[in-house]
């Protein structure tokens, strides 16, 4: 008989701590998953900040061979003018 009621207690306090061990799981779960979300938002942020800023090198860099490919053609034309004046 002590043993049929000390199994029933043992038994109750299981149940009883498997709620609350569900409850702080589930709080683990929802934190970890905010954490996930922030950090995934931060690496967001950061991957499109280095975008914009690459996007923007690229374009001087462009913008500047654009230039110096009209300054030699200017040149090749002023040369060739030369050449057909002679």
């Amino acid at each position: 008989m002590k043993k049929i009621v000390l199994s029933l207690a043992l038994l109750a306090l299981l149940s009883s701590c498997k709620d609350e061990t569900q409850e702080k799981l589930d709080a683990a779960k929802d934190a970890l998953k905010e954490e996930v979300n922030e950090t995934i938002d931060s690496a967001t942020i950061k991957a499109n900040i280095k975008i914009d800023s690459l996007k923007e090198k690229t374009k001087a860099k462009i913008d500047s061979a654009k230039l110096k490919s009209a300054e030699k053609m200017e040149e090749a034309a002023q040369k060739l003018k030369e050449s057909v004046k002679k």
